[in-house]
C-alpha cells in the first residue's frame, strides 16, 4: 500500500481547498450589501458544492482504504445540501435556515465523530497488553493533527447549526443612523446570513493555518501497515 507521504495530494491540500472556498464565501457575504435569504442561499450553495466535490475527489486522491468513510459521508451530505440550496423554491427565508441547519448538524456530527474516533483509535493502539495477541487487521490511522482538526471543525459546524436554531427569521428591528439620516431594519435573515459568513471566516482561517502548518517528518505519518499486536521479549 502507498503511504500518504508518497501521494501527489495529501490532507493539507484538502484543508487548503476547503479554506479557500470558505474564505470566498466569507468575503462574498461580508462585502455584499444584500444579506437576503436568496443571496445567503446562493453563497452557501456554491460553497457547499465546491467543498463537497473536493471531499469526494479526496476519497480517491488522498485517503487510503479504511479512512475514506468520513470524506464520503461529509462530502455527500455537503454536496446534496449545496444542490438543495441552489434550487429556486428553497431560496427563501425558511429554505435557507432549514438547509443550512440540517447540513451543519449532520456534517458537523460526522466530522466530529470521525475526528474523535481517530484520536481514540490512536490512543488505544498505544495500549499493548503483554502476552495477548490480536489477529484482527488494524485499520490505517489518521494523523493526530488531522483528527484534532476534524474535531474542531466538526464542533464549530455543529455550533453553527445550533446557533441558527435560536435565530428567529421573523425578527425585525428598526434603527436610525443619524449621521446618514437613514433608517434601516435588522432582520433575523440578515443575522442568520451574517452568522454563516462568520462561520465561513473562522473555518477559512483555521483550515488555512492547519494546511500551512509545518508537520514533523514521521510524527503524523499515515501508514497502511497494521501495528504489531504483541511485543514479546526475546529470551
Amino acid at each position: 500500500m502507498t503511504s500518504a507521504s508518497a501521494r501527489t495530494f495529501d490532507v493539507r491540500h484538502v484543508q487548503l481547498a476547503r479554506a479557500a472556498f470558505a474564505a470566498i464565501a466569507a468575503v462574498m457575504i461580508t462585502f455584499s450589501p444584500d444579506h437576503s435569504a436568496a443571496v445567503g442561499a446562493a453563497v452557501f450553495s456554491g460553497f457547499a458544492i465546491a467543498t463537497g466535490m473536493v471531499l469526494l475527489l479526496a476519497v480517491w486522491l488522498v485517503y487510503p482504504a479504511g479512512r475514506r468513510w468520513p470524506a464520503v459521508a461529509i462530502g455527500g451530505i455537503t454536496l446534496v445540501a449545496g444542490m438543495a440550496g441552489g434550487l429556486a423554491p428553497l431560496r427563501t427565508v425558511s429554505g435557507f435556515f432549514t438547509v443550512v441547519i440540517v447540513w451543519a448538524l449532520l456534517s458537523g456530527a460526522v466530522e466530529l465523530i470521525a475526528g474523535s474516533l481517530g484520536l481514540r483509535g490512536r490512543t488505544s493502539r498505544r495500549e499493548i497488553v503483554p502476552g495477548v495477541a490480536d489477529a484482527r487487521p488494524a485499520a490505517p490511522l489518521a494523523p493526530r493533527s488531522e483528527s484534532r482538526d476534524a474535531v474542531v471543525v466538526g464542533a464549530v459546524t455543529m455550533i453553527l447549526g445550533l446557533v441558527l436554531l435560536f435565530v428567529q427569521p421573523e425578527y425585525a428591528l428598526d434603527y436610525t443612523v443619524e449621521e446618514a439620516g437613514q433608517t434601516f431594519t435588522l432582520t433575523g435573515t440578515i443575522i442568520g446570513v451574517g452568522i454563516f459568513g462568520g462561520y465561513a471566516a473562522i473555518v477559512a482561517v483555521y483550515l488555512g493555518i492547519a494546511g500551512f502548518s509545518p508537520r514533523p517528518a514521521g510524527a503524523d505519518a499515515v501508514t497502511d501497515a497494521p501495528a504489531p499486536a504483541d511485543q514479546k521479549d526475546s529470551a
